[in-house]
């Protein structure tokens, strides 16, 4: 009875102070409102293609409960900007409220057709302003976007059915059939400029006997998924250039993601690769960066070509999710190339082949979590899915006057399934290694560093003092172990480094010659 009693006092009370409180009162905003900025900039968007979302942040730091009386965009409904305010998508809204000391989001999207505007060059800036209230009241923020022009390549789609085109591949003279979405390059699509950006969707696939030529300054953007196919009978010839200017870069190729926004910059795994697949002939790329795929060059087949399936020079690899240089039983020579920060390994040449490096920084700093490889491996395997072995000859595997190094140890793997009928080469001669087998678990005659025939004047475990890691900047500093411990009879081979710099008179090892660094 007595429980009964004080719940039915204390249900009163409640209901006595609920009958008593006055409601929220709302008065209107007196152009007082703070922002978390005072101009959103968009980033940079190709024409057509969504921007991201961004937000704006507005304070109510009065001690008043406060109804804004508008917010919208200054060019109304005509605008390309997109808002959404308190969870409601618009472009103009009333009376909305904010408590006192508290805040609201407001979220930014654009997608504005560079079409729309008279001579952009390429180029456009397009601006608009959120207004908040109106009259002595105003205040706005100013929103700016800069739209970029470009070429598309896209799969087709059947018109009825709505379903995207996916590819069937010559892969060595064996049709076969896949699930990736892509199309054949037409003839006027077969040579790529600097005129304009070229933003691919799906794989981009270069047909049987014809050849993709890529001009000096071109840039390719990649959308999740895509890349580039050379086929069976095909080539591809990347034709960077130097530029005496390393900060604009601007007669370099570019391979990297369709996401402009800073924030992806350096984000690994936005793209597929560059496929050469088997069959495919007298590839050659010269002069390029290419950033942010998952595999950033993927070479499949023809270990004994006369010319090697794929010739890379003066190129720059990195941010890779999986292999910066992927080869399968295959003929790579490089010179003056520069792979970094890779998921799996850098380079690896697998299932026997034919590579030859010269002039190479091999590296991996990956820090986006474990990492199963070392930043070199070379193997004369592949496992199917019974586990059964297919074995191959690995005829040659050269690298000279290279650095191969990272945040792992060892940073080279020597995987051979020994077979009396293959053969497994290789040799390392004047490099840089990081290989420090402190628990004895590498044995054999392929870790005997003593064998002249497969390791010749080498240095283990100094420090190659890049510039910086992390940047992907791995010229080599005053401090450099590497410096005048190349042969010069491979800096007659390559004798300028990827900076255009001579090493004929004193050889540093890796892709670049050794600067002083500023302070």
């Amino acid at each position: 009875m007595k429980r009964y009693l004080y719940f039915t006092i204390t249900l009163g009370v409640l209901m006595l102070w609920s009958s008593c409180r006055k409601d929220f009162e709302y008065t209107p905003s007196t152009g007082n409102l703070e922002f978390s900025r005072d101009t959103v900039y968009l980033d940079t968007i190709f024409t057509n293609i969504g921007s991201s979302t961004y937000n704006l942040k507005v304070y109510n730091k009065s001690d008043n409960d406060i109804s804004i009386p508008s917010i919208g965009l200054a060019l109304g409904e005509t605008s390309n900007y997109r808002l959404s305010v308190d969870g409601i998508a618009g472009k103009n809204f009333n009376n909305i409220e904010i408590l006192a000391k508290d805040s609201l989001f407001v979220f930014i999207e654009s997608t504005i057709d560079i079409n729309n505007f008279p001579n952009p060059d390429g180029t456009y800036l397009y601006t608009d302003k959120i207004q908040f209230d109106a009259g002595s009241n105003l205040q706005t923020v100013e929103l700016v976007t800069l739209v970029q022009d470009a070429i598309f390549i896209y799969p087709d789609r059947d018109n009825t059915t709505k379903v995207i085109e996916t590819l069937t591949l010559d892969i060595g003279g064996e049709i076969v059939e896949t699930e990736l979405q892509g199309r054949e390059l037409l003839p006027t699509e077969l040579t790529f400029t600097n005129d304009k950006p070229y933003v691919i969707y799906g794989f981009a696939t270069v047909p049987n006997g014809e050849t993709l030529t890529i001009n000096a300054g071109a840039r390719l953007h990649f959308h999740d998924n895509s890349g580039i196919i050379v086929s069976n009978g095909a080539t591809i010839n990347v034709n960077g250039a130097y530029s005496n200017d390393q900060e604009l870069l601007e007669n370099e190729v570019i391979f990297e993601g369709d996401r402009l926004e800073p924030n992806f910059s350096g984000v690994p795994g936005q793209w597929g690769t560059i496929w050469l697949l088997d069959g495919s002939i007298n590839n050659t790329i010269n002069y390029t960066t290419i950033k942010n795929s998952t595999i950033g060059i993927l070479s499949d087949g023809n270990p004994d070509e006369t010319n090697d399936k794929l010739t890379v020079t003066n190129s720059q690899i990195y941010n890779s999710s999986s292999f910066g240089i992927l080869g399968r039983n295959t003929s790579i020579n490089g010179e003056n190339v520069v792979i970094n920060n890779s998921g799996l390994s850098s380079f690896a040449g697998t299932l026997g082949g034919k590579y030859n490096f010269t002039h190479a920084t091999i590296a991996n700093y990956w820090n986006a979590g474990f990492r199963q490889f070392p930043a070199l491996l070379l193997n004369n395997f592949v496992l199917d899915e019974d586990n059964n072995a297919t074995i191959a000859d690995l005829t040659e595997a050269n690298f000279n006057n290279c650095i191969i190094y990272g945040n792992d140890n060892p940073e080279i793997l020597l995987d051979e399934i020994e077979d009396e009928s293959v053969v497994f080469n290789f040799k390392f001669t004047n490099c840089l290694i990081r290989f420090n087998d402190t628990n004895n678990s590498f044995t054999g005659v392929n870790y005997n560093f003593d064998d002249t025939t497969k390791y010749e004047n080498n240095i283990f475990n100094q420090d190659p003092n890049f510039k910086d890691t992390d940047a992907n900047m791995l010229i080599i500093g005053d401090d450099s172990a590497c410096i005048n411990k190349g042969l010069a009879s491979f800096a007659l081979q390559v004798p300028v480094d990827i900076l255009n710099v001579n090493r004929t008179t004193s050889t540093d090892l890796g892709a670049y010659q050794h600067i002083t660094f500023p302070e």
